[in-house]
């Protein structure tokens, strides 16, 4: 599989990174084994968590998917020099912290490092922009994990253009580690960052990892209508608000491109985004082996114009 250089990191990435939120959560461990061996079987190397996955489970502490993960690579003896390992830190853990200060940066680095029962977290990302810390302090923390080689590189998710853009100011004005990835949200149905975001990653080689890829499942094609809600945990919390006349159009502009190459509504939807300038790799979850082997598929499709255009046009 071709991998892809993420930013100015060093590191390179394959075409879809896995989304590790369901570990613990619809994937019990079991099953996340599974996945993650599924994962290395087809070079999908790169695995993407957060201390906070998944808080929002009724007895969840978070961690539990960092937890997952690191029990994999103990009972997975010499596979940890095949995977890449992406985490991020900034976002509320009820009763131990939240934000991007130095002082809860480096406590959850070190919580998370010991989740992951590794030595070294390949990309560490803020999750969430705190804008009540000030940047250079920020990156000050990233910087001496670095040095201490708890961590690669660094990346950020969820932030402004306008912030993104002061923090890689701070960053090459002062010497400081640089966000060498973005992590936002971006899909058929949301295509904000193309406004300001998209162009100012790629003037400033900055890789972008975009989340709710498949726009929490809708773009699979498993929802056409307001009995299909119920498929899954996540119909009425983040898919019911795509049920709208965009929503499906932009389905049946990908049954028409998924039906012309043989391959999955959601390969298609993948595809479509590996073939915009600027996208490093979406980020992609399943709950199944059989479901992940779809999602490998999208990094060997090549979109013709025409396809492309008919995506563009629906989704606009």
């Amino acid at each position: 599989m071709q991998m892809r250089a993420l930013g100015r990191s060093g590191l390179s990435v394959p075409p879809v990174v896995f989304g590790g939120n369901v570990f613990g959560w619809t994937a019990d461990q079991a099953m996340s084994f599974r996945l993650l061996d599924a994962c290395v079987e087809r070079g999908l190397v790169a695995i993407d968590t957060a201390d906070v996955y998944s808080t929002w489970v009724a007895g969840h502490a978070g961690g539990e998917s960092e937890t997952i993960i690191g029990a994999w690579l103990k009972a997975r003896p010499g596979v940890r020099d095949k995977v890449l390992i992406l985490t991020k830190c900034g976002m509320e853990i009820p009763g131990q912290g939240k934000g991007l200060s130095p002082a809860w940066i480096a406590a959850a680095c070190e919580a998370s490092l010991k989740r992951l029962a590794i030595e070294r977290i390949d990309l560490y990302q803020a999750h969430r922009d705190d804008e009540a810390t000030p940047l250079a302090d920020t990156l000050g923390a990233f910087q001496r994990l670095i040095e201490a080689g708890k961590v690669r590189a660094i990346g950020s998710s969820n932030y402004t253009a306008a912030r993104l853009k002061a923090a890689l100011d701070l960053s090459a004005a002062h010497g400081l580690p640089r966000f060498e990835s973005h992590q936002p949200v971006y899909n058929l149905m949301d295509r904000g960052i193309e406004a300001d975001l998209l162009p100012l990653c790629l003037a400033e080689q900055v890789g972008v990892i975009t989340y709710s890829a498949l726009a929490s499942g809708f773009l699979t094609g498993k929802y056409r209508s307001a009995a299909d809600l119920s498929k899954s945990v996540r119909g009425e919390r983040a898919v019911a608000k795509h049920m709208t006349d965009k929503g499906m159009r932009v389905l049946a502009a990908v049954d028409a491109v998924a039906d012309r190459h043989g391959i999955t509504r959601a390969a298609v939807s993948l595809a479509w985004q590996l073939a915009r300038p600027g996208i490093t790799a979406p980020i992609a979850s399943a709950t199944s082996p059989e479901q992940l082997a779809e999602l490998a598929v999208a990094g060997e499709v090549a979109l013709t114009a025409a396809d492309v255009a008919a995506l563009d046009a629906a989704s606009t």
